[in-house]
């Protein structure tokens, strides 16, 4: 089956073109994002696939069905950048990759926490132009420090298994309680219980009751120093409201390797032109801050899984088969 593939960078080419061995499939690469200016691209392929900061939304799944779209696939976990109603009502089918290796962005949540408390990326960049003093880099044991992990799933269930074994005290936040994360000793808590945490590591899917989840009001009540993790989606951080937080010194810190507005930003290089954002801007300006660019997923063995799970879901619509990994509105 012919797909369009935008958004493709040179790393994801490179492994779909071998892992295409196996299915046959005729791919045709975009490296510009699906949107309102590119859809004409799409015309005359039944399958497209997209990723996190495609524009899939109801005007994109018109004209996709208009030019004999049949089938749209994510490469990745989340669509909340696709109105997947819209789609249903075109006739289009919409499927995801539904999980790879989780230990991906829980180990990249831990790497950013320690790097965070530690100031790492402060040191390094002061013993680069010789200057080894150790003012403004004092950190904090995270044995018998608090660990709020918002989201229990997969990836929250690994992140509070390392954390424990950094003999942290772990607290949930979960609509589902899991038996593996108390099995650990995890707690579930109400959401004053987040009073507690120390650190606070986000890993819950984007959705309208998640939107902003992390605010001026919960930050109000956080831990004064409280350090804030973001592995999961931008959208779950009011940006504006932590901003304010962390310049009171009501945040301690935060690490983002996601962000509310990164559609126009992340994945590309924009290291020669000024970025127009001033949000992002004021982000990295400030010493507590690390930001990375939605790499968290971003390791062989994930990245295989994701496109390999991707390739085989058009190889099942086009051969008839059930979808496990359909999206249904």
């Amino acid at each position: 089956m012919r797909i369009a593939l935008f958004s493709a960078r040179a790393y994801e080419r490179a492994l779909l073109d071998e892992l295409n061995v196996r299915y046959g499939h005729e791919l045709v690469y975009f490296e510009t994002m699906l949107g309102p200016e590119t859809v004409a691209l799409a015309k005359g392929f039944p399958a497209v696939s997209v990723f996190v900061n495609d524009i899939v939304d109801a005007n994109a799944l018109k004209h996709l069905a208009e030019g004999g779209t049949m089938l749209v696939a994510t490469r990745s976990t989340g669509f909340n950048h696709i109105d997947v109603q819209a789609a249903e009502s075109r006739g289009i089918k919409i499927v995801r990759v539904t999980e790879y290796s989780p230990n991906s962005v829980a180990e990249f949540a831990v790497g950013l926490l320690l790097a965070l408390n530690r100031k790492i990326p402060r040191a390094y960049n002061r013993t680069r132009e010789g200057n080894f003093s150790l003012d403004g880099l004092m950190g904090f044991d995270l044995a018998g420090k608090t660990v709020a992990v918002i989201g229990t799933g997969k990836i929250g269930r690994i992140f509070a298994k390392i954390m424990a074994g950094f003999g942290c005290h772990l607290i949930g936040f979960d609509v589902y309680h899991s038996p593996e994360f108390e099995a650990i000793g995890g707690r579930y808590v109400d959401a004053d219980g987040i009073e507690d945490a120390d650190v606070i590591s986000l890993h819950c899917p984007l959705t309208p009751e998640t939107h902003h989840i992390v605010n001026e009001r919960t930050l109000a009540r956080v831990k004064r120093g409280a350090l804030l993790i973001n592995t999961s989606r931008g959208g779950l951080v009011d940006t504006e409201a932590a901003l304010e937080a962390l310049k009171s010194g009501q945040l301690g810190g935060i690490a983002i390797d996601v962000y509310e507005q990164e559609a126009g930003l992340f994945f590309r290089d924009l290291s020669s032109t000024v970025i127009p954002d001033d949000l992002i801007q004021r982000l990295v300006s400030l010493p507590n801050v690390i930001v990375t660019g939605h790499q968290a997923f971003f390791t062989r063995e994930a990245l295989g899984t994701i496109l390999d799970t991707t390739l085989a879901s058009v190889s099942d619509f086009a051969a008839g088969r059930p979808l496990v990994n359909e999206i249904k509105a």
